[in-house]
């Protein structure tokens, strides 16, 4: 469900060949000032802003075990008035976003929020999240840009 963009204009600043490393350097410089929308709707299908969650700085780094990159996102909840169903992390040119629930074992979501958000005005929620660099670069060197 997780949809990524911005992959395109990410690597075409690039000069020199582009490797699974490479690609990684350029996703921690484009996620260093990065944020989460969390996201309702309205009984008229209005969106709603119900959080806004900025990069803890010090949590942005590069697992290179795994090739994955990490990072934890944490901010205030700003209305609690409706349930929190979709979400998008935002950096300079990349980003990716889907669907949400605080419910677990949801069919159709593809992130879980953590109990650190409880939907209740004002009080401040962690996430975290894992990016594939694997499995973005596959998409890179396929051409599947969304």
């Amino acid at each position: 469900m997780r949809k990524e963009y911005g992959l395109e204009p990410l690597v075409q600043g690039l000069s020199g060949h582009l490797s699974a490393k490479s690609l990684s350097t350029l996703l921690l410089v484009d996620l260093k000032n990065c944020h989460c929308l969390i996201m309702g709707r309205t009984a008229h299908e209005e969106t709603v802003t119900l959080a806004k969650l900025l990069l803890l700085p010090d949590t942005l780094s590069y697992e290179m075990f795994d090739h994955r990159i990490e990072f934890t996102v944490a901010g205030s909840i700003l209305s609690g008035e409706f349930p929190a169903l979709t979400y998008r992390v935002e950096g300079e040119l990349f980003g990716f976003y889907g669907r949400c629930s605080t419910i677990p074992r949801v069919c159709g979501v593809d992130l879980y929020l953590s109990k650190s958000y409880t939907g209740v005005q004002g009080e401040m929620a962690r996430q975290h999240f894992a990016l594939s660099v694997p499995r973005l670069f596959k998409q890179v060197k396929r051409g599947a840009f969304n």
